[in-house]
């Protein structure tokens, strides 16, 4: 039998895993500085099977500003770096025969505020992720109601704590949001 407590729990749960989810998709976004997360969208057909680069090979940083890839294999040098290539991540691939050398160019200012945007975009999809949880969730506490498993007075107060959880969990987005704006315009 599901309680309150168990749908708030539930809620809860959710909700960090839309803010992790939010979080990783902020990580791919360049910001001017090499981090081989901005490779983790980019995905190499091994074998027949599209691979997140980070399976195939060391991705590190190398003078702050150039990405080095180094496959485990070295016949995949090729693939890797034609899906670099193809991404939309706008970045030129240099296969020197042992490892792929990406310089990661300074961003321009349009380049910059478009990516602002889609900071926005990807946050904003994270609380409206927040926001179908928190419906899902009282839904469940008024069924609870209608199963006579909780007062009137217990309803209201576990909504309140559901929205107190909500709000957090937005301002959680909000501050992820901020601060990757404040990244990508950083020059």
């Amino acid at each position: 039998m599901t309680t309150a407590v168990d749908v708030l729990a539930t809620a809860e749960d959710k909700m960090g895993k839309a803010l992790q989810a939010t979080h990783n998709e902020l990580a791919t976004i360049r910001t001017g500085r090499a981090n081989p997360g901005l490779l983790d969208r980019v995905m190499v057909d091994y074998y027949g099977t599209p691979t997140p680069i980070r399976q195939m090979a060391n991705v590190s940083v190398a003078e702050g500003t150039i990405l080095v890839i180094q496959p485990y294999e070295r016949n995949q040098l090729t693939e890797i770096e034609r899906a670099i290539a193809k991404s939309d991540l706008g970045l030129n691939p240099n296969n020197d025969g042992a490892s792929i050398r990406i310089a990661v160019p300074a961003l321009n200012e349009d380049r910059r505020k478009e990516l602002v945007k889609m900071v926005k975009r990807m946050s904003e999809e994270g609380k409206v992720a927040v926001r179908n949880i928190r419906r899902d969730a009282a839904d469940d506490l008024n069924k609870l109601k209608k199963e006579s498993l909780l007062t009137e007075d217990e309803l209201h107060s576990e909504q309140e704590r559901l929205q107190k959880l909500t709000d957090k969990h937005t301002k959680d987005l909000d501050s992820m949001m901020k601060a990757k704006e404040e990244d990508v315009m950083h020059v």
